[in-house]
């Protein structure tokens, strides 16, 4: 959300920036440390230190000297050039074609409760180094463009029961080759034994269920070191054992459970699928009705219609006030009122109450186009549940809205998240405002932190606005401004494990609202009669409804009223009447 002054003042627009904006703005330095796309990361420059001598690499033909032998290149991507070659006669080159991203990967055996650190010499535009499977936070980091060969380095831990993870590369649709290099993993090594990869488990049933967790079990397989958990198609747990607790559901919610058997070798089939439904929660926090409507309020002038929090239209179930702001203690926010509203504390905390008492939930938003908040470490965690908790208690919020820009550490963000809601209890409302970018994979640090936090969750109101083109679930490239760009882009979440009534679709409430990407209220309320009924939609319809999807989200409750209420008088009572 954009929190800059008037257009005649800044020369900005009423939305956010562009992201290709926001993709500039990461210079990539010798060793600075970026949180970029959720993971904390290194770009590390020509001049960075190579990875100490006495840890062994554990990559296979990690030059690229025996062609991409050990490799797997999807669509036939990848293949070994001589030049330019870092070193050795070879490097690795992979070329995206339509909406393939030109991914090559290797699956590495490791040590479980070990610490390993991964990188990689790159080459070209928008080039991705990652891991996964880890058994704890997979992690990623990426280039915008190196014109020159340059290093990437990532780390991360493996969980209790992790013996392998997948490493890969990735460029991006729509750009050319990229080049790899010298790719290294450094860490324990894993045991390789002689065994064949297990076939499938079978006997998958479920046991004791609750309102966000199914229990699992199924016999053992010979020869398997471990077992893998797959909820709806995604991979979720790792365990070395043939049972597991897949927590972190939405209550009164379907989910389809798989598992596989592994060993050094590699992973056996999927077993037989089966299905198991959560019990009835207690909801996500008071005021907030099966289909809701958010709005964001401005805490500043410019241009919209200013507002006191007692003009915000009836049809808004929930309320973000924008913006806390970054304080100098990391990881703490803190807020206070524009005087430019001529607003008193005392009239603002009574007019929170007043919206309470007729029965509507109160955040407030952390971030923003130009936020800086940075949660990245324990402290800086311990930090920002302190802080937030801290604004509750003095201004009577009902909770946080996370609209942080400036990247997001899905394990720093969890803990701080499910630390607040340790503090606040089981009425705490926690809603997310990605933009696109960041919920176009579950391995996002967006993403991850939502299925992280999934029990406490109530509603992502991704920004289908000042995007430009994205990948819809079935692949295709959708450009913004059309039912096809929120129907399909909002499958990826909704078929990628969140629940449907955690997910909402975010639309600017007039064409002054954001600097691309409006579309009239009619498109918003289509795309909702697509995704909760199979009709209205576009060339792209889902493979199923989703009735129970939340509701729809907009910047802003000023913009609205600017507008004369346009997109409250048609969206809000369209959401309101969903089944």
């Amino acid at each position: 959300m954009d929190r800059v002054r008037h257009i005649g003042r800044t020369g900005f627009i009423g939305g956010r920036r562009r992201l290709g904006g926001v993709l500039a703005a990461l210079v990539l330095t010798t060793g600075t440390l970026l949180t970029v796309g959720g993971a904390n990361t290194e770009a590390v420059g020509a001049h960075a230190k190579a990875v100490t001598a006495d840890r062994a690499n554990l990559v296979r033909n990690p030059g690229f000297e025996s062609g991409i032998a050990d490799w797997t290149c999807s669509n036939g991507s990848g293949q070994a050039v001589a030049s330019p070659a870092r070193s050795g006669s070879a490097a690795l080159k992979a070329t995206p074609a339509g909406s393939d991203h030109a991914r090559c990967a290797q699956t590495v055996a490791v040590r479980p409760n070990s610490s390993y650190t991964l990188s990689a010499w790159v080459q070209g535009s928008y080039v991705h180094l990652g891991a996964s499977g880890t058994g704890t936070t997979d992690v990623s980091t990426w280039t915008p463009s190196a014109s020159g060969w340059q290093q990437l380095t990532t780390r991360f831990a493996t969980g209790a029961d992790t013996t392998s993870v997948t490493l890969y590369t990735h460029g991006w649709y729509g750009q050319p080759g990229y080049f790899a290099d010298d790719v290294e993993l450094s860490g324990p090594g894993g045991s390789d034994p002689g065994d064949p990869i297990p076939g499938a488990p079978d006997g998958l049933r479920t046991g004791a269920t609750t309102s966000s967790s199914v229990a699992l079990s199924w016999h053992p397989v010979g020869g398997a070191t471990g077992y893998h958990v797959y909820r709806d198609g995604t991979k979720v747990q790792s365990v070395s054992g043939t049972s597991a607790t897949v927590t972190g559901l939405a209550p009164s919610t379907s989910y389809r459970f798989e598992v596989t058997a592994t060993n050094a070798k590699g992973e056996s089939p999927r077993s037989a699928a089966v299905t198991g439904t959560t019990t009835a929660g207690s909801g996500n926090g008071p005021g907030v009705p099966k289909h809701a409507v958010t709005g964001y309020w401005q805490n500043f002038n410019n241009g919209a219609t200013v507002q006191k929090i007692s003009d915000v239209q009836d049809q808004y179930d929930i309320i973000a006030v924008a913006f806390a702001d970054a304080t100098a203690t990391r990881g703490a926010v803190d807020f206070t009122l524009d005087p430019a509203l001529n607003y008193t504390e005392e009239r603002f905390k009574s007019d929170i109450a007043a919206k309470q008492a007729a029965g509507k939930s109160v955040v407030i938003s952390v971030g923003g186009e130009r936020g800086t908040v940075t949660v990245n470490d324990a402290a800086s965690a311990a930090n920002f549940a302190d802080s937030v908790h801290a604004l509750m208690r003095k201004y009577g919020f009902n909770g946080v809205d996370i609209d942080l820009e400036n990247g997001i550490d899905p394990t720093y963000m969890t803990q701080a998240l499910r630390a607040l809601s340790a503090k606040a209890g089981s009425t705490l409302v926690i809603t997310m405002a990605p933009q696109t970018i960041d919920m176009q994979s579950t391995s996002a640090g967006y993403f991850r932190t939502a299925l992280n936090i999934k029990d406490i969750l109530t509603v992502v109101n991704m920004q289908y606005y000042n995007s430009g083109s994205m990948n819809g679930c079935d692949g295709k490239v959708y450009s913004q401004g059309s039912v096809d760009f929120l129907t399909a882009l909002a499958c990826i979440q909704l078929e990628g494990g969140l629940a449907p009534s955690q997910v909402g679709l975010g639309l600017p409430a007039s064409s002054r609202g954001a600097g691309s990407g409006y579309v009239a209220p009619s498109v918003v309320t289509n795309a909702l009669d697509c995704l909760a009924k199979g009709t209205g939609c576009g060339s792209f319809k889902p493979a199923r409804t989703y009735p129970d999807i939340r509701g729809a989200m907009t910047w802003s409750t000023n913009w609205d009223a600017a507008n004369g209420n346009a997109w409250s008088k048609a969206v809000g009572p369209h959401v309101h009447g969903l089944p």
